[in-house]
C-alpha cells in the first residue's frame, strides 16, 4: 500500500562501563537472531554505546543505514546520560527495552542489572523531556524483545506517518455539521501540515482534467472493480475525472511532507456542480492508502490515516449511527453470542467504504441527498455511492480529536462487525463493542466526541493507543470493562 512509511528499525545496545560490554553485545546479537527467526526486520547497530563519543559513532552508523526508528536495548545496566542523549539526537521514534537475566546459574559475571538500569535511564529521559515508547513490561529474553520490536514497528509507522502528514481540505464545514469542526492548532503541534482550499478550487481542478486521456484508464479500472455492481456505466467517466484531479493535486502539493490525506466537503452544493456524489471515489482513494474524510472532517482524515498505518489495510470513516432494534436483536441471537443489546450499534455512511470490505458492493444513489435535492425525480446528481453490508470481522474504532479549547484527546476500542443483515441502505453494518453503552455515555457523549469514527479493519487498539500516547496525547480513552467505573459513572 502506498502513502504510508516504510520502517527501517535499528537495534542498538548500551553498556555501563563498569559492566562487561560483551554481555550487552552478546545479548543484542541474540535479539537480532530471534528477530530473524521470526521474520521481524531489524538492523543491528554494531557500535555499543558506553559514552558520548560512542553516541556520535552510533548516530553516523544509524544515518548510513537509513534507519528511521530505533530500539535502544539495555543489555546490562547501561549509561543513563549517553542512552538518553542518543534518543534526543535521533530524529525518529524510540523504544526503550532491557534484558532479563539469562540463567540462575550465572548471576555473578553474567548478571547485567538492566532491570535497575532502566529505572535510572527513565529519570534521565525525563530530564531531557523525551517520550520514548516503553512496552507494558519492557524486560525480557531475546524472544520477548523480538515481539516488542514487532509491535514497535507498527507503532513507529503510525507516529512517523503523522509527523510527516499533510491534510488537504476542500470546503468549509456546513452550518448543520459543526460537530466535526475543531481548532487546527493541535495538528501543527503534532507536526502535521494543513492546506485548506475552497470548493471552487476543487471545481477548477476537476475541470482542468476534462480532456485527459488517463480518464479512460481509470474508468476501465472502476468498471472492472464494480463488475455487476456497475449500475451507472454512463457516470463512470465523470467519476474517473474527479479521482484523477485529486490524485494529481496531492502529488503536486505534498511539498515538504511525505504523506497525504483529504477532508472534503461533499454536500449539498457539491452534487449540483460536479453532477455526482464523491463517495465511491473516496472509497477508491482509501483503498490505495489515501483516506478521504467526508464533510470536511480534518480530524476524521487524521484518524483514518493513523488506522491505515496501524493495519496496512484500507480504512473507513463511519457515523456511529443508530441503535439495533430489539426485534433484530432477538432474531439474530445465534450471531450475537454474549453481546447485550447495548453493546450493539450500526455503523453507516453514504457509500465511502472500499469494495473489498463490503458484501456484494453495488453503485447506488444516495437516498438522504436524493430526498433533499431530487425529490420525486429519477436519481441523477445524487448517484455515485458504493453500498452494501460491511463484511463481518474484527475492527477497531478510533478517533483523535481536538476539543473546542484546543486540547487533544482520543478514544480507541476493539470490536467486530457481526454477520447480521442491517436491513437498511448505504454502506452499513452491525457493530459490537463490549460495554459500548457505558462507553457511549461516559466517553463519546461526555467528552463531546463527534459522530464520525475511523474504522480499522483489524484489532489495532494496542498500537493506536501506544502511538497516540507517544504523540503526546495524555487523554486516550477506551471501553472500560464491567466493574471498572468511569470517573463520572453512577455506582448505584
Amino acid at each position: 500500500m502506498k502513502n504510508i512509511p516504510q520502517i527501517k528499525m535499528g537495534l542498538v545496545a548500551v553498556s555501563r562501563d563498569c559492566f562487561p560490554i560483551e554481555l550487552s553485545r552478546k545479548r543484542r546479537q541474540n535479539v537480532a537472531r530471534a528477530c530473524a527467526q521470526k521474520n521481524i526486520p531489524v538492523i543491528e547497530i554494531e557500535q555499543v554505546i558506553e559514552n558520548e563519543n560512542d553516541v556520535l559513532k552510533a548516530l553516523k552508523e544509524i544515518s548510513d543505514k537509513g534507519i528511521n526508528a530505533l530500539t535502544i536495548y539495555l543489555g546490562n545496566f547501561g549509561p543513563e546520560g549517553p542512552t538518553s542523549l542518543l534518543a534526543q539526537k535521533f530524529n525518529g521514534p524510540v523504544m526503550l527495552t532491557a534484558a532479563a537475566e539469562d540463567t540462575g546459574k550465572d548471576l555473578i559475571n553474567g548478571r547485567g542489572d538492566a532491570y535497575c538500569g532502566l529505572l535510572s535511564a527513565s529519570y534521565n529521559f525525563g530530564l531531557r523531556r523525551l517520550n520514548p515508547y516503553i512496552p507494558e513490561y519492557p524486560i525480557g529474553d531475546a524472544e520477548d524483545i523480538a515481539k516488542m520490536i514487532s509491535d514497535f514497528i507498527v507503532i513507529s509507522r503510525i507516529v512517523t506517518g503523522v509527523r510527516n502528514l499533510k491534510i488537504f481540505s476542500f470546503g468549509p464545514r456546513p452550518f448543520d455539521f459543526l460537530t466535526c469542526h475543531a481548532p487546527i492548532q493541535p495538528l501543527f503541534d503534532l507536526g502535521i501540515e494543513i492546506m485548506e482550499n475552497s470548493e471552487l478550487d476543487l471545481y477548477d481542478l476537476v475541470q482542468q482534467e476534462k480532456e485527459n486521456p488517463e480518464i479512460k484508464r481509470i474508468a476501465k479500472e472502476m468498471a472492472d472493480e464494480l463488475g455487476k455492481g456497475n449500475t451507472y456505466p454512463d457516470l463512470i467517466n465523470k467519476l474517473a475525472q474527479y479521482e484523477l484531479a485529486l490524485e494529481k493535486f496531492m502529488d503536486a502539493n505534498l511539498g515538504a511532507s511525505q504523506y497525504g490525506a483529504f477532508a472534503n466537503k461533499c454536500w449539498p452544493a457539491f452534487e449540483k456542480y460536479f453532477g455526482h456524489v464523491p463517495c465511491y471515489l473516496n472509497s477508491r482513494l482509501a483503498a490505495s492508502g489515501v483516506p478521504v474524510a467526508c464533510e470536511a472532517d480534518i480530524y476524521g482524515a487524521l484518524s483514518e490515516y493513523m488506522s491505515v498505518c496501524a493495519t496496512e489495510l484500507p480504512p473507513a470513516i463511519l457515523d456511529i449511527n443508530n441503535s439495533v432494534p430489539k426485534d433484530m436483536y432477538e432474531e439474530s441471537k445465534h450471531e450475537i453470542g454474549n453481546y447485550s443489546l447495548e453493546d450493539l450499534w450500526m455503523g453507516f455512511h453514504c457509500g465511502n467504504t472500499t469494495t473489498g470490505c463490503i458484501v456484494q458492493p453495488v453503485m447506488q444513489y444516495q437516498l438522504i441527498m436524493h430526498r433533499l435535492m431530487e425529490p420525486g425525480q429519477e436519481p441523477d446528481i445524487t448517484r455515485g455511492t458504493i453500498e452494501g453490508q460491511i463484511k463481518a470481522g474484527d475492527v477497531s474504532i478510533f478517533r483523535l480529536q481536538s476539543s473546542s479549547d484546543a486540547k487533544l484527546q482520543a478514544y480507541v476500542a476493539n470490536g467486530e462487525v457481526l454477520n447480521i443483515k442491517p436491513k437498511s441502505f448505504g454502506c452499513i453494518g452491525v457493530f459490537a463493542v463490549n460495554e459500548m453503552g457505558r462507553f457511549y455515555r461516559h466517553i463519546l457523549l461526555e467528552k463531546r466526541f463527534p459522530h464520525h469514527t475511523a474504522i480499522a479493519f483489524k484489532h489495532s487498539g494496542k498500537y493506536l493507543f501506544a502511538a497516540t500516547k507517544m504523540l503526546g496525547v495524555s487523554d486516550v480513552y477506551f471501553n472500560q470493562p464491567k466493574g471498572m467505573l468511569y470517573s463520572s459513572e453512577n455506582p448505584f
